[in-house]
């Protein structure tokens, strides 16, 4: 349906303990020829970055393009459930987008980082040109990082207008210290909601993300989070996250939501409202 519809890109989760990122990516690619499909982010401490390099590799020779692949800490509390919190995330991610980057390129690398550590490592097939490697980020530590590390930015539904341009000037300060060429792609994701009880529907899936407080929704200042509404309310929140430094922005549906009607819903009725 995303591809009959004409949207650019459909985006995937890799959530505990939910459907796996690789395997969900791999079968939207191979049943579409145009559809650019992005994972929303393949957690770092769930798989070695040998492993996560192999799989991307894989599916960018077999679909070169077309993938938009992006990793973050994972939310830590399921890290601790599966037995691979680390200690300091921040150090993990830093070694880990370093490593999968120079993989990716068709390096060979031998490193002794507190966490990834790897011996004369080198895929044997890496794909014709290496991806941009996009890395979620939250607070201003990582927000940071990530710009001075990674080749974009994807951030969490709930943020408001105001916090983009914040994490925006922060992702600008670690570009700098990294002296990143480019200002780097940033991507936000925005809890929508429309039809009957849209209001109380994404209420209620905002708290089950456990997002307490939830003043602004739907609102016209740039301050609220999520939106719910018709096409034109979804398509004026859109546009204040552009507006705030959103390169792209994720229309990401209520648990409750039919799928294929809100993939219809965003593409011809939303899509023709935004530039």
């Amino acid at each position: 349906m995303a591809e009959q519809s004409g949207l650019e890109e459909l985006w995937l989760w890799e959530d505990c303990f939910l459907g796996g990122g690789i395997a969900t990516t791999a079968t939207a690619l191979a049943s579409t020829e145009r559809l650019r499909v992005g994972i929303g982010v393949l957690p770092v401490p769930l798989r070695t970055v040998a492993a996560t390099a192999m799989e991307i590799a894989t599916l960018e020779r077999l679909f070169p393009g077309r993938g938009v692949w992006c990793v973050g800490h994972g939310v830590q509390d399921w890290m601790g459930q599966i037995g691979a919190r680390a200690e300091s995330p921040v150090t993990l991610l830093r070694e880990y987008v370093d490593a999968l980057r120079g993989l990716l390129a068709g390096e060979r690398l031998t490193t002794d980082g507190r966490y990834v550590r790897l011996d004369d490592v080198a895929l044997d097939w890496p794909p014709a040109q290496a991806p941009d490697i996009i890395s979620a980020a939250t607070g201003p530590r990582t927000l940071r990082l990530v710009g001075e590390i990674a080749d974009g930015a994807i951030l969490t539904a709930g943020t408001s207008a105001a916090a983009l341009r914040r994490a925006v000037a922060l992702l600008s300060e670690g570009r700098a210290k990294g002296d990143r060429s480019g200002s780097g792609r940033v991507l936000a994701n925005l809890s929508t909601a429309t039809g009957p009880d849209a209001l109380e529907r994404l209420r209620a899936d905002m708290l089950r993300m456990g997002r307490e407080s939830i003043d602004g929704v739907g609102a016209a200042d740039e301050d609220g989070v999520g939106v719910a509404g018709d096409a034109h309310a979804v398509a004026d929140a859109v546009a204040r996250l552009a507006d705030a430094g959103a390169d792209t922005v994720i229309l990401q549906p209520t648990a409750d939501a039919d799928p294929i009607d809100f993939i219809r819903f965003a593409a011809e009725q939303v899509r023709p409202l935004v530039p």
